[in-house]
């Protein structure tokens, strides 16, 4: 077991902490502001402006980071205003200030999970030799505490109401924050010396001159972008086949199993094998073969066989592209490159989410096609995460 003073056990508090905050809030969210007289239409405007908010303070605050060199310093402020930005949401508020509160919420928690990524990524790097930290045993934790928050959520919804899940969202955020106090900061790799000129100078255009760099962004926007159907529509398309209830959670539960595993057992040693480049091929070859099986049939058996490759299409190609800025981007651009990795699936979703209503009317399930040939044109695409300074064993 590991101590609690070694920079493992408190990475996997701090995600432990991050991820079950997400988990609580997640399901109930919604239901939450329609308890407070908030309409469909303006749920709607809500959403659609904390997504909004997202896409735009994540990169800030991980330039502010990375420009101050205070990556651990700007996750513990973030993570605690979000903690205390949460506990306003239960004042009894008008329409307009609960706009301004819950995007200055989403403002606050988009930038602490890559920031999270960066520290943690580092820490990792340090450890390789020793084969003490796996980035994916943290990032496993992240997600295993994410079902169990969701878990969570529902009996103390049923015990105490939909205001209590705010409370414990910010509970568990506050003590996010004290953990983000703990983990180590960042440390300059041997080959990268920090100072302030070089903080001052490094900067996106860096990044976008590193043809790997430019290659992940695409690659991941493909691959991770194309699940934006399958979170839509998927449950809508299995439960209209007669597929029940329990079998549908079973379905998903699948999926979320399959990821917790590659990010604690076979992801790290599946990147050490492919490298990030063959894991992300693979990755994006998985997701052709999941999202035709989608666009083909609902027969349970098939659908049972094809829902744990999630570990490839998510967890799996995360890894990668964790393991390759952890080897190419100089410290100095840490947090920057994580928000622009973020910032790159993440509108794409949101752009691939939107199409896919239109797609999903239109076509129905063949709309799933569309998604198999975004990830099919990842594929050949991955070949440029392939870098020189990368080498067999090599562990985040």
């Amino acid at each position: 077991m590991a101590s609690l003073g070694t920079p493992l056990a408190r990475f996997v508090a701090l995600y432990a902490l991050m991820y079950a905050a997400f988990g609580v809030s997640s399901p109930f969210m919604p239901a939450f502001f329609a308890s407070r007289g908030v309409t469909s239409g303006q749920l709607g405007l809500l959403l659609a402006a904390d997504t909004a908010v997202r896409l735009v303070s994540g990169p800030l605050a991980g330039r502010l980071a990375d420009l101050t060199g205070a990556v651990r310093a700007v996750l513990a402020f973030c993570t605690g205003l979000a903690a205390l930005v949460a506990l306003c949401l239960l004042s009894p508020i008008t329409f307009g200030a609960l706009l301004l509160i819950s995007v200055c919420h989403a403002a606050a928690l988009a930038p602490i999970t890559t920031l999270a990524d960066a520290l943690a990524l580092r820490a990792a790097e340090r450890s390789k030799a020793a084969r003490r930290f796996e980035y994916g045993w943290v990032r496993g934790t992240g997600s295993a505490l994410f079902i169990a928050g969701t878990l969570v959520s529902g009996q103390v919804v049923s015990a105490f109401g939909l205001a209590s899940i705010l409370a414990l969202h910010a509970a568990l955020l506050a003590a996010a924050a004290w953990a983000a106090v703990l983990v180590p900061k960042l440390a300059s790799r041997g080959d990268v010396t920090v100072t302030g000129e070089h903080r001052r100078h490094a900067g996106l255009s860096d990044l976008l001159r590193t043809r790997p760099f430019r290659f992940l962004l695409v690659v991941s926007a493909l691959v991770l972008g194309s699940h934006a159907m399958h979170d839509a529509f998927a449950v809508i398309r299995w439960r209209s086949a007669g597929i029940s209830p329990a079998v549908v959670s079973l379905l998903w539960s699948e999926s979320v199993a399959a990821e917790v595993l590659v990010f604690f057992m076979v992801g790290p040693s599946l990147v050490n094998r492919l490298r990030p480049a063959g894991a992300a091929a693979l990755a994006a070859a998985a997701g052709v073969v999941r999202w035709i099986a989608m666009a083909l049939t609902t027969n349970v058996a098939v659908l049972a066989f094809v829902q744990p490759l999630h570990g490839l299409t998510f967890a799996a190609l995360h890894l990668a592209c964790m393991r390759l800025m952890a080897t190419i981007v100089p410290q100095p651009l840490a947090a920057t490159a994580q928000a622009m990795y973020a910032l790159g699936a993440g509108a794409t979703t949101a752009l691939l989410t939107l199409a896919s209503g239109a797609l999903y009317a239109r076509l129905g399930a063949r709309g799933f096609l569309v998604m198999a040939l975004l990830s099919a044109a990842a594929v050949p695409l991955s070949t440029g995460l392939r870098s020189d300074h990368l080498s067999p064993g090599r562990s985040v």
